[in-house]
């Protein structure tokens, strides 16, 4: 009779704790319910907001995707609060949650906190040629926590964002004009004006070579074997290269026409007589 009597206490017990919660449970519900509609609500006028705005793709997904999930963690608090559960527990709980795996991705927060920051400054964007951390290539996909390149063979180089935003970058695609140098040696006995000639010849019968600014040509150094000359000329950037290969190419079939010595290392060998 005993156990039975205190079998029948915890049924009781159990009925009573079930209709003392109801009320929180019935509330922490609504609190839910309308918490998430408010949530899709939010996340419909940030994307009208964002479609108003030429802001950066990478950057509009990471801004919808951090406010919807904040508001969600926001509403987690309340619904487990309404239902019993001290702030102040809850709150240390999440901080020690937080510092561990804080802890354990700190690479990956490097990473993301780098992204955010090329993300807002935007050191460079989808479609620019980029040299940095020892790549070159064009920018495929800038993500939150790395950025991939094509490079110029094809291959996908992906590079932490972390060093990115800490590391030095070369954007070749920011200016809409590029400046090339190009470099050729001819002897000391060739005619210096009639190569210099040549070369901006080559430039003036090039339509991808601009001609304001004017291509220049200069005496760049006398060295031991060679008299460098220095050909500075501009083209756009979806040009250059094409002009560039051009003129290294021009340089090489003119200056043999005109008997332009352009010097090459040479090796003689003496055969000893015995």
């Amino acid at each position: 009779m005993d156990r039975l009597k205190n079998y029948e206490q915890h049924i009781d017990n159990a009925i009573d704790w079930f209709w003392n919660i109801v009320p929180d449970l019935v509330l922490a519900i609504i609190i839910f319910i309308v918490g998430l509609w408010l949530i899709r609500m939010i996340n419909k006028l940030v994307r009208r907001f964002f479609d108003k705005k030429d802001y950066d793709e990478t950057l509009e997904t990471f801004l919808q995707s951090f406010i919807s999930i904040s508001l969600k963690v926001i509403l987690f608090v309340l619904v487990v609060t309404q239902l019993g559960v001290k702030t102040s527990s809850l709150v240390a709980m999440i901080g020690a949650a937080g510092l561990a795996i804080g802890l354990a991705l700190q690479g990956s927060l490097a990473n993301f906190a780098g992204g955010i920051l090329i993300l807002f400054f935007k050191p460079f964007k989808v479609g620019d040629f980029i040299s940095a951390q020892g790549v070159d290539g064009t920018v495929k996909e800038i993500s939150i926590f790395n950025t991939k390149l094509n490079t110029f063979g094809n291959q996908l180089a992906i590079v932490p964002n972390g060093q990115l935003s800490n590391g030095n970058i070369v954007n070749y695609s920011a200016e809409n004009l590029r400046r090339d140098k190009f470099e050729v040696g001819i002897g000391y006995g060739s005619n210096i004006k009639k190569a210099k000639d040549i070369l901006l010849q080559i430039c003036a019968e090039n339509d991808k070579i601009l001609k304001d600014p004017a291509p220049e040509v200069y005496v760049g150094e006398l060295a031991d074997s060679s008299v460098n000359l220095s050909l500075r000329f501009w083209a756009t950037n979806e040009d250059f290269w094409s002009a560039h290969f051009y003129v290294v190419e021009q340089t090489k079939l003119r200056f043999d026409d005109a008997g332009i010595e352009i010097p090459f290392p040479q090796r003689v060998v003496y055969q000893m007589d015995d």
